[in-house]
């Protein structure tokens, strides 16, 4: 089995006034996430969409190198090996504001599939500056049979996730890894839309129209507003002291939920220091910029921009981008894979300081 693959630094600009993407390195497997330490650590994430085995979290290394992070243990799960301590299968990562690397395990082996049983299904917090295991919260209380969680942000000791199978947002107490489920099957959480990338309609295998219920979330600089969508679009809102208060009923806080932007089918997101909220647009290969008023404007449009997965903004300003062509993948072309390999994460100097809650 690898244990790492080859990879590119680059960091000289196209020579143009114009903003232009800087690409940062490639892989030969797709990878859907990139989170940036503040001392320039990079960390990437490896969905295994397909359930084929490997590096599920992974390092970028300066001498030009991916290898798996933690360790290899955490990486080599197979199917039918135990669960515990091994990553089965990653679908996000991030560097929260407490500076742990947090990773959510979906515990599914492949697209399609429900979480195995025990703590497959799970979030782990790595603490980067001893490389080990500072937490690992168990999901499984919390799920029901089709649960796929998609992401997560963290404000002071709640942790927000979406649940992008069985549509919900999902409140947990960061310390006790307790949790509520609420807005369930609601509009705001549910993908009742035509997902679209490079012009076509996504379906799986079988014909169907994919569905990717609640997908991309982010806090407002503030911590007032949660935004959240399908990855379809709508983009939603709603205030956080609703989502916290654990006696609230599920129809008064629907009622508190507001729609916020006519969102397009989108990839992934992040929010600015000043509120901005970055929106990945998978059909028409663009980075929008949405603000607090709810405006648009065009920051990039660019054909290399192939399913730009999870955004992230480092401390020099600069937009991450990892491009996966996910829409390529074999479960989602009859069966045959379109991915042009190498897949690249590029960089977008936007001058917006992040926010880190």
């Amino acid at each position: 089995m690898k244990t790492a693959f080859s990879l590119f630094i680059m960091f000289s600009f196209f020579g143009s006034a114009k903003a232009q993407l800087i690409p940062v390195a490639k892989s030969e497997m797709v990878w859907n996430g990139v989170t940036t330490s503040s001392d320039g650590r990079i960390f990437v994430n490896f969905p295994r969409i397909e359930g084929d085995t490997g590096m599920r979290i992974g390092e970028v290394l300066k001498n030009g190198k991916i290898i798996s992070y933690p360790n290899e243990d955490w990486n080599n799960w197979e199917s039918g090996a135990d669960v515990n301590e091994k990553f089965v299968r990653t679908n996000s990562l991030r560097i929260g504001p407490d500076g742990l690397l947090w990773i959510v395990d979906t515990g599914t082996p492949s697209m399609g599939q429900n979480p195995l049983p025990g703590n497959a299904l799970k979030l782990v917090a790595i603490d980067i500056k001893t490389n080990t295991i500072q937490q690992i919260i168990p999901l499984s209380g919390i799920a029901k049979p089709s649960t796929f969680i998609d992401d997560l942000r963290i404000w002071g000791n709640t942790i927000y996730l979406t649940d992008a199978g069985e549509p919900a947002l999902i409140i947990l107490d960061k310390t006790t890894g307790k949790g509520r489920r609420v807005l369930e099957n609601q509009p705001s959480t549910t993908d009742n839309l035509s997902i679209k990338a490079e012009g076509k309609m996504m379906k799986d295998e079988k014909g169907n129209e994919v569905r990717i219920h609640a997908d991309q979330l982010e806090i407002s600089p503030d911590g007032k507003w949660l935004y959240f969508q399908p990855a379809s679009g709508t983009l939603w809102r709603v205030e956080t002291q609703y989502l916290n208060d654990e006696n609230i009923s599920e129809n008064d806080l629907t009622s508190k939920v507001e729609l916020f932007y006519k969102t397009p089918s989108t990839g992934g997101t992040a929010i600015d220091a000043d509120g901005n909220i970055y929106v990945s647009e998978v059909n028409k290969s663009e980075i929008i910029k949405i603000s607090p008023e709810g405006k648009e404007s065009l920051v990039i449009k660019d054909k290399r921009l192939l399913w730009a997965d999870a955004l992230w903004i480092d401390d020099n300003g600069y937009l991450w981008i990892p491009t996966g062509q996910l829409n390529r993948l074999a479960a989602f072309q009859n069966g045959k894979s379109k991915v042009e390999f190498p897949v690249v994460i590029y960089k977008l100097k936007i001058n917006a300081k992040p926010q880190r809650n």
